[in-house]
């Protein structure tokens, strides 16, 4: 590395990530108007992921190279004055509160009202493009940056060649910085999150990264967390967390989100322990639940879906359908036949005590969806898909064929959920994420239950959307706050957290799959039950 020091840019610590490096040794061209401006939008550089320790707004904060610095600052402070020190292995003075070497320096130059900083400290470069009076002490790799920081963080960063820690592919500087900034408003988002319950040890290899705060391991809890006096943040997978520990957090003063999966999940299912590759936090309500408003639903009613936004959703659809991805993953099994010249019309059962039915889909069952259907749809050739988890032998919800078949044409288990929407007209569902990924795929959705996607002029809606939801999207703006703005998604390659758009480049190729011996275990013990329903009784 030049000069023996780290590059002003670089790849946050997240848990357990593997990624390439962001920078090697290199010449770059700069634009330094573009780059400082692109660098202060987006509040990254240095340990920007680090601790945001409260210093007082009339602080002076010292940040020396050397003890002799250390000293030589000392020397000139006037009294009474409130004094903060980054200065690991040297001796304070006990007026002088310590902080640690990796605070967030973006937050310490924003809250500090002056620095003195040693002219080889980010924090003195991020101090000169913030504004906050500074004052450098000796020469180093920053200096002038008090006078003159946008040609300091020009000269900084010239001397680096820059690439994905994704793939290798070579990156501007402009490119890194866009990375890092959304990896900056992830762990923001994270810092409030005190405690989170309801998640199991195999989903934790992919959630610790997207949970990470910055400076501690994510705070994962069986039994109650007490809460600092000024109330805090705590998440939890509700229906994984007990209800007694629900009912405690309920009475306390905590601001309670939910996580969940999210919309592009994984290759392989949930109940086969397969974790997760995207997630959301919800601190609104939840996504599936329509007795209240949720973040998602706050960002379809009210969200600005931009061009560039929409663009990039218009391209994510495109790729999804292109490659056959949905929630589990990539297709494998496809369609052989359909009843030629009829209307045929999908309906996918769901997991019957799943709370996405108990709460959006009013308890329906499978067996009554399928008679709606009929109802709806009288000479359609109706194609009835069971649950993979109902199939998979792990979950409620498993219709006797005989009874299916009073309503449906056939059933069909072993074949994937886009290939058999790619083969009809129309689909019907409760508050199945078919409907959404039919949408993608151009066809007519009848919803009997109020999803996500319901409400905005682009399905039948036969249950009770409510009145809040007013806006009339495109699918494209549906596609920008469901799959671009409200999750969070991880790379299975390097496990870091990743946009939408690499991660179905990963499914694609065939390069998204986790395993374990958990995993194998359960995919055994699925087919073991399934085999044995006929035997016991479904569920």
């Amino acid at each position: 590395m030049p000069g023996g020091h780290s590059p002003f840019l670089r790849v946050p610590p997240f848990p357990g990530h593997k990624g390439a490096p962001l920078t090697q040794a290199g010449k770059s061209e700069i634009d330094a108007e573009d780059i400082a401006a692109s660098i202060c939008a987006a509040r990254v550089g240095g340990r920007f992921w680090g601790a945001q320790p409260d210093i007082g707004e009339d602080t002076l904060l010292l940040a020396p190279d050397t003890e002799d610095q250390l000293q030589a600052m000392l020397s000139l402070l006037g009294k009474g004055r409130a004094i903060a020190a980054i200065a690991p292995g040297m001796r304070l003075p006990s007026y002088c509160l310590r902080l640690a070497a990796d605070c967030d320096p973006w937050h310490l130059a924003s809250n500090a009202r002056e620095i003195w900083a040693g002219a080889d400290q980010d924090l003195a470069l991020i101090a000169g493009l913030s504004g906050t009076p500074l004052r450098l002490f000796g020469q180093g790799r920053f200096a002038g940056c008090d006078k003159a920081p946008e040609a300091a963080l020009a000269d900084a960063l010239s001397c680096w060649l820059y690439s994905s820690p994704f793939t290798g592919e070579d990156w501007s500087p402009l490119d890194a910085i866009a990375q890092l900034s959304d990896w900056r408003k992830l762990i923001d988002a994270n810092r409030r999150i005190d405690a989170v319950y309801g998640v199991a040890g195999w989903k934790r290899v992919t959630l610790d990264a997207m949970l990470w705060d910055g400076s501690s391991p994510v705070r994962y809890a069986r039994k109650f967390l007490p809460v600092g006096a000024d109330g805090q943040h705590q998440v939890a997978w509700k229906s994984r967390t007990p209800p007694k520990l629900l009912a405690r957090l309920a009475k306390e003063d905590v601001r309670l989100g939910e996580v969940e999966d999210g919309f592009i999940r994984s290759v392989g299912l949930g109940a086969n322990c397969v974790p997760p590759l995207s997630a959301i936090v919800d601190f609104a309500g939840i996504y599936f639940d329509p007795s209240q408003p949720s973040d998602l639903e706050v960002i379809l009613q009210s969200g600005n879906f931009d061009a560039d936004l929409s663009s990039r959703a218009a391209a994510l659809k495109r790729r999804l359908v292109e490659a056959d991805i949905s929630k589990y993953g990539q297709a494998r099994n496809e369609m052989k036949h359909a009843a030629q010249g009829r209307y045929k019309v999908l309906v996918t059962g769901q997991v019957e005590d799943d709370r996405s039915i108990l709460t959006g889909g009013s308890g329906t069952t499978n067996l009554e969806l399928l008679a709606r259907a009929r109802s709806c749809e009288p000479n359609a050739h109706i194609i009835y898909k069971p649950h993979p988890d109902v199939v998979a032998g792990h979950r409620k919800g498993h219709v006797e064929p005989a009874d299916a078949l009073r309503f449906a044409n056939e059933i069909l288990h072993d074949v994937s959920i886009t290939s058999l929407i790619d083969a009809v007209d129309a689909v019907h569902v409760i508050t199945s994420l078919a409907g959404f990924e039919a949408l993608l795929r151009g066809k007519a959705v009848t919803t009997h239950g109020v999803p996500f996607y319901a409400g905005w002029g682009l399905t039948k809606d036969l249950g009770d959307v409510p009145a809040r939801r007013t806006r009339r999207l495109s699918l494209d703006e549906l596609v920008a706050g469901s799959l671009l703005v409200y999750p969070r998604y991880i790379d299975p390659v390097t496990r870091l957290p990743c946009p939408a758009e690499l991660l179905v480049e990963r499914m694609a190729q065939g390069s998204a799959g986790i395993s374990s011996a958990l995993i194998t275990l359960r995919q055994w013990q699925g087919r073991v039950q399934a085999l044995l329903r006929p035997f016991v009784g479904g569920r």
